[in-house]
């Protein structure tokens, strides 16, 4: 799922546009609805030509509001950059538009609106190539630009194409297996309670589950409900819009800026390791030990910012910088931020974090801390390995470790932290192979493994491929495993039969799937025949009961039933197949098999002819079934006659 953030300049129409584009008005407020200006955060949704739900959130323009614009557009996947056609780029779309790139926002399409408005379409190519120069060297250079009109619905199916477009294109937001929902919005809903809004990154939440609000005095609920889009869902996904319905908390223990994460998964710090990146526009150097105001996810506090590796930070330049809260916001290592000059209020610049708890104040100007510092910036090594893991998955983790790089005890402990966490799937634990990773893991090099994201997608493609096998071959009980193998691999890539044993033997362990003679199915798939089929079963087993010793040839039942039929037929057991043209029903193939083990077992041997005569059959039964018991290795041919294995 995906997340749209407006920007752009006051009274450029950006809630109009949600609106005309969605049919719900995110100016929620009363007040907001009687001065038509957009004061706080608003949520819509809609869903796009390609049939993706997407959420959006729609921001303040103006600039008394940055603040509020800011809790928003943290968590948004690609951005709805707006300008009106009949004034062009103004101060807060440029400010807006320097936060997008500050906070890597590289998905995005621009909605010239009002272009009904605009004097001709001379001016639109003017008002165009404006934009086209700022967005140059941001991370939106090269973005569609749609002119649109809210009012008569110019250009609005050519907006939500483009848009399509966009989010089909950006990855989804990975589950890293701890859930973190930065809270935007606080209410309480009679007969619910407590109700949090945010934008889920980094896992999912299930009802019933335990969470901790953080930062707090260990206060701590439980999910009651959730929804995405209005809608109630038993389990909300990374990169959703959630509404989350809380159980004991008061709705005033919880405020916009505090995290909703499991219980002593995400902790809240004081001090803060991070690049950080100065603006080219601002109109001098940021000083060490500057106050700031700080802004992360939905978090605002101030901070003091110690600079590391300089005196001063020029416009335009970075630095390594350890940022000093002045109140515990929950950070995890990746997660972007924005710095503002609290008066006069400006956006100065921002970053990301590379190390969220570093547990004491650095040296400044020591080449040993900026060394550490570059090293973080690759990432850490859990999430480097995961990195690695979700690239090319499965893999072996002798593969796994060689591929990412990381100094041989950093990966190994690294591993061990995202197995235990259930970020990584263990496939199998068997040992074989090529040894111990160490001598204290008792994990192989050899064994296969999976990030928590790629078997979620691994089971989905498992269910999907034995949908629509039971759907064009209902009447079968299962698909080949061989079938199912090559349908998930990749093209050009051949899994090794240990591989997709392990696969299959997971799947069986969570229900996605049930096993066969050589098949594979769907736990819930079952044969069902229409009662014009069942009324050519009845008549099919009578003829056999009938003559049980010399029944019908395998092409006569398949002219009376069908060969689909008689082929499920077989597979459910009511009929044995002994040859190419022989078959018997169950019952008396279960007799004829125990009369002839018994006269083996009294005269030592038996021969084609006495299983004739002693059956008041042909020949061709006789040897069709005992070739078929050779074929089991039941029985084994010793000249002319057949004794037991």
């Amino acid at each position: 799922m995906h997340v749209i953030g407006t920007a752009g300049h006051v009274d450029h129409g950006k809630s109009s546009l949600v609106l005309a584009l969605t049919g719900i008005n995110p100016d929620r407020l009363k007040e907001e609805q009687e001065r038509e200006m957009t004061i706080d955060l608003g949520f819509a949704w809609l869903t796009l030509p390609g049939g993706e739900r997407v959420g959006i959130i729609d921001v303040p323009g103006h600039i008394d509001f940055i603040k509020n614009m800011l809790a928003g557009v943290g968590g948004i996947d690609a951005a709805l950059f707006i300008v009106a056609a009949d004034e062009g780029m103004m101060p807060q779309s440029r400010e807006h538009l320097a936060i997008l790139d500050l906070l890597r926002v590289s998905a995005g399409v621009v909605a010239l609106t009002k272009a009904d408005l605009a004097p001709d379409v001379e001016w639109l190519d003017l008002v165009q190539a404006e934009i086209r120069e700022a967005l140059a060297g941001t991370s939106l250079a090269g973005a569609a630009i749609v002119s649109v009109s809210a009012r008569t619905g110019q250009g609005l199916p050519a907006l939500l194409a483009a848009l399509d477009e966009v989010v089909a294109r950006t990855p989804a937001r990975r589950d890293r297996g701890r859930p973190r929902l930065p809270v935007d919005r606080v209410f309480t809903v009679a007969g619910f309670g407590t109700v949090v809004t945010g934008t889920l990154v980094d896992g999912a939440f299930t009802i019933g589950q335990e969470v901790e609000i953080v930062p707090s005095a260990g206060l701590r609920a439980r999910i009651r409900g959730l929804q995405t889009h209005r809608e109630k869902i038993a389990q909300a996904v990374p990169g959703s819009r959630v509404a989350m319905n809380l159980t004991g908390v008061d709705v005033n223990q919880v405020r916009r800026g505090q995290v909703v994460a499991l219980p002593e998964q995400v902790q809240a710090t004081l001090l803060a390791d991070a690049r950080l990146y100065a603006l080219s526009n601002v109109p001098g150097p940021l000083h060490h030990h500057a106050i700031v105001d700080f802004f992360s996810g939905s978090a605002q506090v101030s901070a003091h910012v110690r600079l590391l590796d300089t005196e001063e930070l020029a416009p335009g330049a970075a630095a390594w910088a350890q940022l000093q809260l002045s109140e515990p916001v929950a950070l995890a290592a990746g997660d972007h931020f924005i710095i503002r000059q609290p008066s006069p209020s400006r956006t100065l610049g921002g970053g990301q974090v590379v190390n969220p708890a570093p547990g004491r104040r650095y040296r400044r100007l020591h080449p040993g801390i900026i060394a550490q510092l570059e090293t973080l910036a690759r990432g850490a090594p859990a999430d480097l390995l995961l990195a690695a893991l979700e690239r090319e998955e499965p893999a072996t983790a002798g593969e796994l470790l060689a591929r990412s790089g990381l100094a041989r005890e950093a990966a190994l402990a690294a591993l061990g932290e995202l197995i235990r966490s259930e970020q990584v799937i263990v496939l199998s634990r068997d040992p074989e192979g090529s040894g111990l990773l160490n001598s204290q893991q008792p994990l192989a090099g050899n064994v296969h493994l999976l990030s928590r994201s790629g078997w979620s997608a691994l089971r989905e493609r498992i269910g999907g491929a034995l949908s629509d096998y039971h759907r064009q071959y209902p009447l079968r009980a299962g698909m080949p495993r061989e079938e199912l193998k090559s349908r998930l691999q990749r093209k050009g890539v051949n899994w090794p039969p240990k591989l997709f044993n392990e696969i299959v033997a997971r799947a069986v362990a969570e229900g996605v799937l049930a096993e066969g003679e050589g098949t594979v199915r769907a736990p819930d798939h079952t044969v069902r025949f229409t009662p014009e089929q069942q009324q050519r079963i009845d008549g099919l087993l009578l003829a056999f009961r009938r003559n049980p010793s010399a029944p019908p040839s395998l092409a006569e039942a398949a002219a009376g039933v069908g060969a689909d039929v008689l082929q499920a037929l077989m597979d459910q057991g009511a009929l044995v197949k002994a040859s190419e043209d022989v078959i018997f029903l169950r019952e008396e193939y279960d007799r004829m098999v125990a009369a002839v083990l018994a006269l083996i077992q009294s005269e030592g041997s038996i021969t084609v002819a006495q299983v004739r005569d002693r059956f008041t059959t042909s020949r061709k039964y006789a040897l069709a079934l005992m070739e078929h018991l050779d074929e089991r290795k039941v029985t084994r041919r010793v000249g002319d006659a057949r004794v037991l294995r």
